[in-house]
């Protein structure tokens, strides 16, 4: 498989890190010890109908497909509750500008519940998952889809599989340009798919070429707090071909081999991280480009002692403990979605606050 000049160029300054990061698991390569002395801008992600509840976030490419309303640098966030405040009501995606100035990408129909299920492709498609429901309960989770949105914020096609889109709750992207793979975790089900998906130069086109289940097994269950729990973050390895799943009802993360080429179920795959001392319910995961590994702590499983919520959580993929940083001091629930962009230029680290319907945005230098 040839790969993009985006996962080309970022893999190459992954490669660096990655070496010297096997050199050195402490917390003078750590990218959380960075970011209280890093630059840090924040900015509300409440729209005017007053969704809040972020949970989505992604970087939009420097490769954007020119045209539209997106443009490199940008970070969109997906909102999960309504104006009125119950979960899997939400349908907006705020666009927020590399200078910090907000905006509505995508505002759809009512009761949404849009999800971490947020990624952008270079050819201008914007994937978002939902989960709605009536009263913000489980047992009123309505038919959920993973919605195709272009570059321009229209709705293109809603992709809904009951078995293998069960729930999309994250997702990660290995994009190619004119193709790319898809890895959705489904909270209904407990497993994880991978759309392989081709679209045109003009960006016109979006195709699903193959869906395949390539993990199961993650436990899912209805949750007070957040609604449901399953499998949520997902983070790819493009030098190891590694997919990461921050499972959050099992307070563990698991890897998958081989997750580009594979057919078959893999079932959950390799446990690499157990640490009920620092992870309670991870949720967003994202590979920094220093080799380790961050997840958000939700605290809707195992929940650590006050003073301790909110926490993200950098781990090395041997399963090593190596630094944590919390999101916000209040009552458990704040931290959720988070991504990373790696550029020439430096890195820049994004995560939501959900306590204050906030975006966190730090700008680090390259080199940790």
């Amino acid at each position: 498989m040839k790969l993009g000049f985006t996962t080309i160029a970022i893999s190459t300054l992954l490669l660096f890190q990655v070496a010297k990061a096997d050199d050195k698991h402490s917390q003078n390569g750590s990218l959380l010890a960075q970011l209280p002395t890093s630059t840090e801008r924040i900015v509300s992600t409440v729209p005017s109908n007053g969704d809040g509840n972020p949970y989505g976030v992604a970087f939009v490419p420097d490769f954007i497909a020119p045209g539209g309303l997106l443009e490199p640098g940008d970070i969109l966030v997906s909102n999960f509750n309504g104006g009125g405040g119950v979960q899997g009501t939400g349908t907006t995606i705020v666009r927020i500008s590399k200078t910090g100035q907000s905006s509505v990408f995508f505002q759809g129909n009512p009761g949404l519940g849009l999800t971490t299920a947020l990624g952008v492709l270079s050819r201008g498609f914007v994937l978002v998952g939902n989960v709605p429901t009536i009263d913000g309960t489980a047992s009123t989770i309505q038919p959920t889809s993973l919605l195709v949105i272009n570059k321009s914020g229209k709705l293109v096609a809603t992709l809904s599989d009951p078995k293998l889109l069960a729930g999309p709750w994250d997702l990660t992207l290995v994009d190619e340009g004119f193709f790319a793979q898809i890895f959705v975790s489904n909270v209904l089900s407990g497993t994880v798919t991978r759309l392989d998906v081709s679209m045109s130069f003009n960006g016109d086109t979006f195709n699903v070429n193959s869906k395949t289940q390539i993990a199961s097994g993650y436990t899912h269950a209805p949750n007070m707090a957040a609604v449901v729990v399953g499998p949520t973050g997902l983070a790819f390895d493009p030098l190891r071909n590694l997919l990461f799943v921050a499972s959050t009802g099992d307070n563990e993360i698991f890897a998958i081999s081989n997750p580009l080429f594979t057919n078959k179920d893999n079932g959950t795959g390799q446990l690499i991280y157990k640490d009920s001392t620092h992870l309670h319910g991870p949720l967003g995961l994202a590979l920094a480009p220093n080799g380790h590994l961050i997840t958000a702590n939700g605290d809707a499983i195992d929940a650590g002692p006050a003073g301790t919520q909110n926490l993200l959580v950098e781990f090395t993929p041997a399963g090593q403990f190596v630094s944590q940083f919390q999101v916000d001091p209040g009552p458990a629930g704040a931290a959720f979605g988070l991504a990373i962009k790696t550029g020439f230029d430096g890195i820049r680290f994004a995560t939501v606050d959900d306590n204050a319907n906030t975006l966190e945005i730090f700008q680090l230098p390259l080199i940790l």
